[in-house]
C-alpha cells in the first residue's frame, strides 16, 4: 500500500511539473521530432476516436508514428498523459469581449454550461475518467477563473460561488453521461433505441392490462418524443433559472456584498423571488 501511494504522490508531482513547466528538449542526443504537446494531441485524437481502452503507450506511438521507447523521453507514463489529456481538452474557449460587453451574467453562465456539454460531445472518454480531485494544469485553472469572474459582484460568499459552479457543471455531466451511455448501448448491442422499446412492447402492453398503472397509462404517445438538444435546454434552464433566483435573494438581503468569512451568510430564495431574475 505505501509503495502504490508513493507511486500516486509521484505521478502528481511529475505531471505537475510537465503541465506547468513543460519538458523540453535535452541538451545531449539528437534533436528529437516530438514535443510534448504533439505526443498529448495524439493521444486525444485516439480517444476520441477509440475511446479511453484504446489508450496506451504503444498506441499514441503508432498514431505518431514512432517508437514507443521514443515517448517517454516526454511523458514518463500512461497516468501522466491522461493528466497532460485533460488539461490540453479543458482550454476554455476565449470569448471576444466586444461580443460579450452587454451580457448579463446569467447570460456567460449558461454559455459555460453549454460549452462544457460540447466537451463531452466532443470527447466522450471524459466521461470515463474519475475528475473528483483533479490534478489542476492551467486550462483547468483558467476555466475556473473564468467562472469565478462570470459570479463576480453578485453578493456571493466564495463557497456560494463554488456551489453554483459544481451544480451547473453536475446538470451538465449528468445529462452528457446518459446520452453517451444511450450512444454505447446502441454500438454495444447493436439495436438501436427503437427496437430496443419495440422489443419490450408486448410485455408492456400485458403488463399494462394485469395490473394498475394508471399515472403511465395517461402519459400520451409523444411524452417521450424530446430530442437530446431539448431535454439540455429544459434542464439547463430550470437549473439557471434557481440559481438567478438565489442570487437575487442573495442581493436583496446583502445590498453591501456578501458577509465577512465566518458570519452567518445563510442566503436563499425568499417569497416572491423572481425566478429567471437577470436572464
Amino acid at each position: 500500500m505505501t509503495s502504490e501511494i508513493e507511486q500516486s504522490h509521484a505521478a502528481i508531482s511529475r505531471s505537475l511539473e510537465l503541465l506547468w513547466r513543460g519538458r523540453g528538449q535535452r541538451s545531449r542526443g539528437p534533436k528529437p521530432g516530438l514535443s510534448l504537446d504533439a505526443i498529448v494531441s495524439a493521444a486525444v485524437r485516439l480517444a476520441d476516436r477509440e475511446g479511453l481502452a484504446a489508450l496506451s503507450m504503444r498506441r499514441v506511438a503508432a498514431e505518431l508514428g514512432v517508437g514507443t521507447m521514443s515517448l517517454y523521453r516526454y511523458v514518463p507514463a500512461k497516468t501522466e498523459l491522461l493528466y497532460l489529456m485533460l488539461d490540453h481538452v479543458s482550454a476554455p474557449n476565449e470569448p471576444d469581449e466586444a461580443e460579450i460587453a452587454g451580457e448579463s451574467w446569467l447570460t456567460r453562465l449558461e454559455r459555460t454550461g453549454r460549452e462544457t456539454y460540447q466537451l463531452y460531445v466532443d470527447h466522450p472518454w471524459l466521461l470515463q475518467v474519475n475528475q473528483s480531485r483533479p490534478v489542476l494544469g492551467p486550462n483547468s485553472m483558467l476555466g475556473l477563473e473564468y467562472s469565478l469572474a462570470t459570479l463576480d459582484g453578485l453578493s456571493l460568499t466564495d463557497p456560494e460561488k463554488i456551489q453554483v459552479i459544481v451544480t451547473l457543471d453536475s446538470y451538465v455531466t449528468g445529462t452528457a453521461r446518459h446520452y453517451a451511455l444511450l450512444r454505447q448501448a446502441h454500438e454495444e448491442t447493436g439495436i438501436s433505441d427503437e427496437e430496443f422499446w419495440a422489443a419490450q412492447g408486448p410485455a408492456i402492453e400485458e403488463a399494462m392490462r394485469e395490473y394498475s398503472f394508471p399515472h403511465l397509462m395517461r402519459l400520451s404517445g409523444e411524452a417521450f418524443s424530446m430530442s437530446q438538444q431539448s431535454m439540455l435546454d429544459f434542464g439547463l434552464e430550470r437549473v439557471l433559472d434557481g440559481i438567478a433566483s438565489f442570487v437575487a435573494a442573495c442581493q436583496e438581503s446583502r445590498p453591501d456584498g456578501p458577509p465577512e468569512t465566518g458570519q452567518d451568510h445563510d442566503c436563499g430564495p425568499e417569497d416572491g423571488a423572481t425566478a429567471g431574475a437577470g436572464r
